[in-house]
């Protein structure tokens, strides 16, 4: 992992933090949370998800043509493309789940820096930009729309008679896409309602804690 992808540490232990006033505190606070806030649900956040989705979908769309292939084939021929499509099949999706498990690990991560770095102090003129309403705004419909669509994708067409009722291979495709988009919708709407609720609990409805140094710069704890 590059150093650019690190997380910031924890903060320090109450014994042994060694800012000299307030204001050093409430800057390195400012600028930690502001990083994470961005780690977790900036666009290109947003933008990275859909493009694991996308790879998985792309797997998916092979494994399906696959499947098709398998159920139409009738030579050697033909059963040998559906083995080549189903194996390039899983050669996208794989890469693409274990990165979407390990974004969301980091994502767990992220939640917990957020927690406890915000639980320092409050500093409500910095914090008015960590709220981000507009991309938070972006991931919530974006995702919800996403969800939808998978939905109906995974129950709708299959049920509607669209599909013919022999073409096996297609429903599986149709139903594989829809809950492929349904999986990556609702990652997305967990991600936007998890920063609404610690804007809410974090940043805006929780009391400010105990000052940790005096005004005239000595350490209270």
């Amino acid at each position: 992992m590059s150093r650019r992808a690190q997380l910031p540490p924890p903060p320090p232990p109450v014994e042994i933090r060694s800012w000299p006033d307030r204001e050093a505190l409430l800057t390195d606070r400012a600028a930690v949370l502001g990083a994470l806030v961005k780690a977790h649900v900036s666009p290109g956040r947003l933008a990275m998800l859909w493009m694991w989705g996308a790879l998985c979908a792309l797997g998916w769309l092979l494994v399906g043509s696959a499947f098709i292939t398998f159920e139409e084939s009738y030579d050697v021929i033909s059963a040998g493309i559906g083995v080549l499509l189903a194996a390039m099949g899983a050669c996208c999706m794989v890469p693409a789940v274990v990165l979407v498990v390990i974004g969301l690990r980091r994502d767990r991560r992220i939640r917990r820096l957020l927690d406890a770095w915000g639980a320092l102090d409050r500093d409500p003129a910095r914090d008015a930009v960590l709220r981000m309403p507009g991309a938070s705004l972006a991931w919530l419909l974006m995702s919800f729309g996403l969800c939808a669509a998978g939905l109906y994708a995974c129950f709708a067409v299959p049920a509607s008679g669209v599909l013919d009722g022999n073409a096996y291979g297609l429903a599986v495709l149709v139903m594989g896409l829809g809950l492929t988009g349904w999986i990556v919708g609702l990652i997305g709407l967990v991600k936007a309602f998890a920063h609404r609720r610690w804007v809410l609990r974090v940043l805006a409805g929780a009391p400010a804690p105990e000052p940790l140094f005096s005004v005239g710069g000595g350490a209270h704890r």
